[in-house]
């Protein structure tokens, strides 16, 4: 019994898990607009500067390793 409760509980999980990775996702591209604004308005007389362009050049993109954005912090 607590097994089969337990296989519940996790297939429960798995159903719901990709609809709050696209809440999750739809937030953070919201916040990256806000951000890629803030970025425009702070660095508008900076010569060169790009806006959104990665500064490392990595070649990878990589998310915020917080999972969220606080332009307090940046």
């Amino acid at each position: 019994m607590c097994r089969a409760l337990k296989e519940e509980k996790y297939a429960a999980r798995r159903a719901i898990l990709p609809i709050l990775q696209a809440e999750e996702d739809e937030r953070f591209v919201s916040e990256w607009k806000r951000y890629l604004d803030y970025e425009d308005d702070v660095m508008k007389d900076v010569p060169g500067w790009k806006v959104g362009e990665n500064v490392y050049n990595s070649g990878r993109w990589m998310p915020p390793a917080t999972g969220e954005l606080r332009l307090d912090v940046w």
